[in-house]
């Protein structure tokens, strides 16, 4: 198993692209407005289906709706977002500030 660390200003980041992914919410809300159609359709009185042309519209949107919703929560579950590689590559110079350990070789070689 590899070792590897991270410093502190890594773990915030990828926990927020985590927090904040969009599959989440998206598929969150298609299955409780899925559920909450299902139900409604389920309980529809056959005067409400008479008005939508004898079509359970309620319950054909909200499985619908529960379908996608699954989608986007498999989604979420088989592709995690995967926190970006820091870029390894610095500007020439050491490129840290003034003053600091990576430009003081930099400097002595001038």
């Amino acid at each position: 198993m590899p070792d590897v660390t991270t410093t502190p200003d890594e773990a915030p980041q990828s926990a927020a692209s985590r927090l904040f992914d969009l599959r989440i919410l998206i598929g969150g809300l298609f299955v409780l407005y899925g559920i909450m159609l299902t139900v409604s359709g389920a309980f529809a009185s056959a005067k409400s289906i008479a008005k939508a042309s004898n079509i359970n519209m309620n319950l054909w949107l909200g499985i619908g709706m529960l379908i996608v919703g699954l989608i986007f929560l498999a989604w979420w579950r088989l592709n995690p977002v995967r926190p970006e590689a820091p870029d390894q590559g610095g500007p020439p110079g050491g490129g840290g500030p003034p003053g600091s350990d990576r430009n003081r070789g930099a400097a002595a070689g001038r």
